[in-house]
């Protein structure tokens, strides 16, 4: 199979596991707070890699892991991985499973700041379009007389700025360490440690109480931290930023989708509207550039 094809089909499978995740994730804390829910599933996603990275990349990497600059590298995309998915949690608690999907696909328009502040990469002029079109589909997502739906939108749009480095490192890393397979279970180990810490602090982790949200923990962790999260992977490997970014994009109007089948979340026809704009400003954000011939920031 074409390496582009077979990554085409990575970042869309991506992105539908991603969106129906949400769901529960939304889903999988009633007995749990956001850090240990996020612990328990970037802990299920090491465990389902691991078996891969001793099949096919241990002998590989066996050398060269323990290198200083990838240790670093691992350090930081693990952070970024779990204050991700720890915002996206806390985000869940105050506004539903649509809301926190699509503000959560910001990532896509930030990702050229992200690479123009820390490498210089110059922004192309539509990026200033899309945020002003995102604004406005922000506008009509968000429920101006409820307060706390107002708090998890606010916790979603910061939770993008994680997302947004995560992607920018994750493609700088498989430049120098091009092995998917060791990124995507190492940072997910190192993830559920930097989650694991403030849950002992903030919360009560039981085993027991993991159990009882068993189902939910599994989807998120198996799915979509462990099998997903390789698949973002192979879809950065062989696929130039534009189009995979906006595959990846298709994972807020997955879960508003399975938000609306499952847990019943209506969507009325503004938020409708919200979702379409923002949706369009990210595809626009994408593909102005290709039809410009200088150079914009991406990595």
């Amino acid at each position: 199979m074409n390496k582009k094809v077979f990554s085409l089909i990575c970042a869309v499978s991506c992105s539908l596991i991603w969106g129906s995740a949400f769901v529960a994730q939304d889903m999988g804390m009633d007995y749990n707070g956001p850090f240990t829910f996020t612990f328990g599933r970037l802990f299920l996603g090491f465990l389902t890699l691991i078996p891969f990275l001793f099949i096919f990349e241990y002998k590989k990497v066996n050398s060269i892991i323990f290198r200083k600059e990838n240790i670093l590298n691992l350090l930081l995309i693990g952070f970024l991985l779990s204050m991700g998915n720890v915002l996206q949690q806390f985000a869940l608690l105050y506004t539903d499973v649509a809301n926190t999907a699509v503000f959560t696909i910001f990532y896509v328009i930030l990702v050229p700041f992200v690479a123009y502040y820390f490498f210089s990469k110059n922004i192309h002029k539509s990026v200033w379009l899309s945020i002003i079109i995102c604004l406005f589909g922000g506008i009509l997502l968000t429920e101006f007389d409820n307060i706390q739906v107002r708090i998890g939108d606010s916790i979603a749009v910061f939770n993008a700025l994680f997302w947004a480095f995560h992607i920018v490192f994750i493609s700088r890393f498989l430049r120098i360490f091009n092995y998917p397979i060791t990124i995507a279970c190492l940072q997910c180990l190192i993830a559920s440690i930097f989650a694991l810490m403030p849950a002992f602090v903030f919360e009560s982790v039981e085993f027991s109480n993991m159990v009882l949200d068993g189902k939910e923990m599994l989807y998120a962790g198996v799915l979509s931290s462990g099998i997903a999260f390789l698949l973002q992977i192979y879809g950065q490997q062989n696929l130039s930023p534009a189009p995979v970014a906006i595959i990846f994009s298709l994972e807020g109007v997955f879960a508003s989708v399975f938000g609306w089948i499952i847990l019943s979340q209506f969507l009325n026809e503004i938020k409708v509207a919200g979702i379409v704009f923002i949706l369009f400003a990210v595809i626009f954000s994408q593909l102005a550039p290709l039809y410009d011939k200088k150079k914009y920031g991406r990595v």
